[in-house]
């Protein structure tokens, strides 16, 4: 029987980075890491492998990270264990005894199975098993009316490659615009409109009911030609193997505390498998995001012999970001449309600026940021932004931090900041400043 003194299951952005802070905090200690397949694709750039990218190859996780530290790197399944035992049972027979375990077994995409004909040849899902995606690849070369089910991030963004590929496109969204769980209806439409315009068939309010060979049917009873469908609707923890070996979960995910640990002391649980808190709500919230992933993962990987990084889990907020259609779009905590369905009395500022000064130069293009504050206590509650300039996409950064550490309206106002002619907007104008004053200018009205 194999022994380590770390073990970690898992492929994914958690799980190497779990694995190289643990080598690097306890170069002591052995570490070993265990995967299901000999290559992982980076999860954010698999839309991308399908246009900018050229191919599934072109998207890989390095292993460089597992070597440069003396990680042992074992390709193969965790299938079972024993907690008492404390050892792990891979799908080949061998068997490893551990001292930790960290569990980084990601997520899974939501299979429609509620949807008759889900399993047909020509359906496919978005997986992160890179031999899977490398047959949803042929099938997209050959295939020229493809339907995506779900206009979230993923299927906006394959959409916007398979436009590059010149494909007829259709778009089918049960809620009533796209990317609707994380911008404003207004910000939402800036984009729609884009896709509109580029040829793209959105359908937004509809819901699939049936998958034929060569049609989707919806519940209007419309009929979508469709030589391929792309089901992109989500994903949830995969706690199989935190289920065998009998941890406690919670909502879809495994319970951890704020160190990330289980309910078995010597077990933690990082990234998408692991149970979050909404920062906000104190709820069980399902954001997914490499982001945060990496983030549980150091404080796992640091705190593994003992609490070397104090932490008070202040819970998820959820920072996005993506570039469709030459728009720059992020968002940061809460919408507008979720503050107010969870509860909160808001008040909210849009403002418009050049992310150029003077707005002469050729690069020039507007930037407009949407700040939603709690009403009562003035905190900021989330942010929106989009752009035709990419480099915005970091603004979100700043307005993530301002919202962790619970800045208010007056905070935010009066924040010290750094500009330059080439590449960020005036600092007479400069739009989280611009947006904060005006909520000001509300509130004294209000008075």
């Amino acid at each position: 029987m194999k022994e380590t003194d770390v073990l970690v299951v898992g492929g994914g952005p958690a799980a190497v980075i779990t694995s190289v802070v643990a080598a690097q905090m306890h170069p002591d200690k052995k570490i070993t890491t265990v995967r299901n397949f000999p290559t992982v694709p980076i999860p954010c750039a698999i839309p991308y492998s399908f246009g900018q990218l050229q191919g599934i190859d072109n998207n890989l996780m390095p292993d460089k990270g597992y070597h440069a530290n003396n990680i042992e790197l074992i390709i193969d399944e965790a299938i079972n264990g024993d907690r008492n035992e404390k050892v792990i049972e891979l799908k080949s027979g061998e068997k490893i005894k551990y001292d930790k375990l960290v569990l980084a077994t990601g997520s899974k995409p939501i299979i429609p199975t509620f949807i008759p004909g889900y399993d047909k040849p020509h359906v496919f899902i978005v997986s992160k098993d890179n031999e899977y995606l490398k047959e949803v690849y042929k099938a997209s070369e050959t295939a020229n009316k493809i339907v995506i089910i779900g206009a979230g991030f993923i299927g906006m963004e394959f959409a916007d490659e398979f436009l590059r590929l010149n494909k007829d496109i259709t778009i089918v969204e049960m809620l009533d615009h796209v990317l609707g769980n994380s911008f404003d209806m207004e910000f939402s439409n800036q984009v729609a409109e884009k896709f509109t315009e580029a040829g793209v068939k959105l359908l937004t309010g509809k819901k699939v009911i049936a998958i034929d060979d060569d049609y989707v049917q919806l519940e209007s009873g419309e009929k979508i030609n469709a030589d391929m469908v792309l089901v992109a609707i989500g994903a949830v923890p995969n706690t199989d193997l935190a289920s065998k070996l009998g941890l406690k979960l919670e909502g879809k995910g495994i319970w951890v505390d704020e160190y990330l640990r289980t309910s078995d002391d010597d077990i933690l649980a990082v990234g998408d498998c692991a149970s979050k808190i909404d920062f906000f709500t104190r709820r069980p919230t399902y954001v997914m995001l490499a982001s945060t992933a990496c983030a549980e993962a150091r404080i796992a990987g640091a705190n593994l012999f003992g609490l070397q990084v104090v932490r008070e889990n202040k819970g998820t907020i959820g920072v996005f970001s993506t570039n469709l259609q030459g728009l720059t779009l992020a968002t940061a905590g809460l919408t507008e449309n979720i503050a107010r369905k969870s509860g909160f009395e808001v008040i909210t500022a849009t403002t418009t600026s050049p992310n150029r000064h003077p707005g002469k130069f050729a690069d020039t293009s507007k930037i407009t940021v949407k700040l939603i504050f709690a009403k009562t206590c003035g905190n900021l509650l989330g942010g929106q932004i989009i752009s035709g300039g990419k480099s915005v996409a970091e603004m979100i950064n700043a307005i993530a931090v301002a919202i962790q550490q619970k800045m208010t309206v007056t905070e935010l106002f009066t924040l010290q900041f750094g500009t330059h002619p080439l590449v960020t907007s005036a600092p007479t104008t400069y739009p989280l400043i611009t947006a904060a004053q005006a909520v000001l200018m509300k509130l004294k009205h209000e008075k």
